[in-house]
């Protein structure tokens, strides 16, 4: 737990009430290697901050092929914000990659506390403003314009430590590319 509000903490200090009160509406939860955390089409209700684990989020194409757009590693929050924020039935699927152990809440409780303690709002803010915004942009850009190759370079440096946890064909899907032309990427650099 404590690692969850080392998280909360680099985003603003919490009041000792507003502690308590997001404290009460935490629960601690595991998931087996490929449990779901959310299915496609699934309405969600849960944020939860990973302690211990990996998950994906992807989307099946019409094609069948797998499009992953986000990893979770340790100290990230999983959702599928968008339709948490709209309550609709949600376009990804999040996965669990290995053994996973989360902190999870309720995302309309946590609403009511954001109304209740302008710090935990404040923390609502800053987060949404760092990972929605400033981080999301220029991934959206890069993913568009720059070459496969740049955009697996800048994968290396955005998750320097995941590339020996995962597959080669979940790299693949996160980049866009094939299996094979992410070994050729790989075989080109020094």
């Amino acid at each position: 737990m404590q690692h969850f509000w080392d998280k909360i903490n680099t985003y603003g200090k919490l009041s000792d009430e507003a502690k308590l009160a997001w404290e009460g509406i935490l629960k601690e939860r595991t998931y087996d290697k490929d449990a779901f955390f959310l299915q496609e089409g699934q309405v969600p209700r849960t944020v939860a901050f990973v302690s211990k684990g990996l998950f994906s989020q992807y989307f099946s194409a019409e094609n069948g092929d797998t499009v992953i757009k986000r990893f979770f590693p340790e100290g990230y929050f999983v959702a599928s914000t968008s339709a948490l924020l709209m309550n609709a039935p949600s376009m990804f699927t999040i996965k669990a990659l290995e053994p996973s152990v989360v902190i999870e809440y309720n995302f309309q409780e946590f609403k009511r506390l954001i109304t209740q303690f302008p710090e935990i709002a404040g923390f609502y803010i800053r987060y949404m403003e760092l990972h929605w915004i400033i981080e999301k942009e220029p991934l959206e850009v890069s993913f568009r314009y720059d070459t496969a190759k740049t955009r697996y370079l800048n994968f290396l440096r955005s998750y320097p430590k995941l590339e020996a946890r995962l597959k080669q064909h979940e790299i693949a899907a996160y980049l866009g590319v094939t299996p094979t032309q992410l070994s050729r990427i790989r075989s080109e650099l020094p």
